[in-house]
């Protein structure tokens, strides 16, 4: 009787944050098309949420949303079982929508932002970080450091403008160091993702096209080297060769961003599925087990990149493995 109830309550807690994912869905560039019942992009939303971590200002950005077929982000899944957990989320069975959880982090004088987001290299609903950040009263010329966990297309698509210079004039770029030489350095294997060619080309295509502006520039850091005061970065290998995980710390505050060692809460979390993009599939799961573990063990604040938004929650452990229980709202 145990065991059911923790399933049910595990269901219960990921569905409060997933539906929000319904409200402005969209599809990869080269995979399925929103559904038609699907509502207008952003719907007037607020695209940014504010709290503090400590004496640090951080604010989550949503640069959109992404997505595509739930058994790219489940690749283990058995079939019966993930459309079921996908019912009982109300989430649609045939694509996953995931959100792009940019934050930006204000200390000693320097404005920060771990993650630069899609903008459009993934679909025509990424992009709305610069209209967020105008939100709150800023401009891109007013960040000073962009720091990326691995070099994917949805965390550094917008470091160009659509005319090929650099959407951040002033920022200091840094990325991982591995991730630099597999992507930018070379033309990288993809044949471990289960996306068809045409997107495999692409997808490499939009990593290189993203970061021309800032090539000259760059500053490459290896994982487990503190980019600034308050700002460490840890070691989530196996998704690429070099993603970092983030922790913003300020006394006794800290926040966990986890990068892509998990899509969504619903398969990655609650259940146990494998990520179809890990490159590593081995490596990234000793990664998220290790990082998990350090996060409900020590009732860590956690944002997830690609969860509901604003995509902050903490995990909990279970017998089974973990469980996403998403924070409340502060206003």
């Amino acid at each position: 009787m145990g065991e059911i109830t923790l399933n049910r309550r595990k269901i219960v807690l990921t569905a409060a944050s997933a539906v929000t994912g319904l409200i402005l869905p969209t599809g990869l560039t080269f995979a399925q098309t929103a559904s038609t019942t699907s509502l207008p992009a952003q719907a007037g939303n607020a695209g940014h949420y504010r709290f503090r971590v400590g004496g640090i200002s951080v604010t989550v950005l949503s640069d959109g949303l992404i997505g595509g077929p739930p058994r790219v982000y489940a690749s283990d899944a058995p079939e019966a079982e993930l459309q079921e957990v996908l019912r009982l989320a109300f989430l649609p069975a045939d694509r996953l929508t995931l959100n792009l959880n940019t934050l930006l982090i204000e200390t000693n004088g320097r404005r920060i932002l771990l993650e630069a987001g899609a903008g459009e290299t993934m679909g025509p609903q990424g992009g709305r970080i610069f209209e967020n950040i105008a939100a709150i009263g800023l401009r891109p010329e007013d960040i000073d450091v962009v720091v990326v966990s691995h070099t994917h297309p949805d965390h550094v698509g917008n470091l160009r403008t659509a005319d090929g210079g650099k959407a951040f004039p002033r920022a200091t770029i840094f990325a991982p160091r591995a991730d630099w030489d597999f992507f930018v350095r070379n033309d990288p294997d993809l044949s471990y993702m289960p996306v068809p060619e045409e997107f495999r080309r692409n997808f490499a295509a939009a990593i290189k096209r993203s970061v021309e502006p800032v090539t000259s520039g760059i500053e490459l850091y290896e994982a487990g080297a503190e980019i600034v005061p308050g700002l460490t970065t840890l070691p989530a290998f196996g998704h690429t060769p070099g993603m970092a995980n983030f922790l913003v710390h300020s006394g006794n505050n800290q926040l966990l961003l986890t990068a892509d060692l998990a899509y969504h809460p619903i398969v990655n979390v609650d259940r146990p599925w494998l990520p179809g993009p890990d490159r590593d599939k081995d490596t990234a799961l000793a990664s998220r087990r290790r990082i998990f573990d350090m996060a409900a063990a020590d009732r860590l604040l956690v944002l997830g990149f690609h969860y509901p938004f604003p995509g902050l929650g903490r995990m909990l452990k279970t017998d089974a493995g973990y469980a996403w229980v998403p924070v409340n709202w502060q206003f």
